[in-house]
């Protein structure tokens, strides 16, 4: 699943910062992380987007137990609740690879 990614804008490399929350309807703890990361993200500059676990098969078999889930740049941060500290950490870190 890529959910970051890199691309080439004529000479430069351009990297593009993505918060994933993974989660399901229903659950309070994914209501709690979605309105951090819509803060965080919003204040920060960062797109991110939302992954609903059960239209996946792939994703109920690797979190099911771990909801929400948040990746940086598709890769797994956080899991059960979202730190707006440790996300905003993350997001000031270089992407990995860059």
């Amino acid at each position: 699943m890529d959910v970051g990614g890199t691309w080439t804008s004529g000479d430069q490399e351009v990297s593009v910062r993505r918060i994933t929350l993974i989660g399901k309807p229903g659950c309070h703890l994914c209501d709690d992380a979605r309105a951090v990361i819509e803060r965080v993200a919003r204040e920060e500059g960062v797109e991110w987007e939302e992954l609903n676990m059960l239209d996946d098969p792939e994703l109920v078999a690797r979190y099911a137990e771990q909801i929400p889930v948040t990746l940086v740049d598709g890769r797994q941060h956080d899991y059960w609740r979202v730190d707006e500290n440790r996300l905003r950490k993350a997001l000031s870190a270089p992407p990995r690879g860059a």
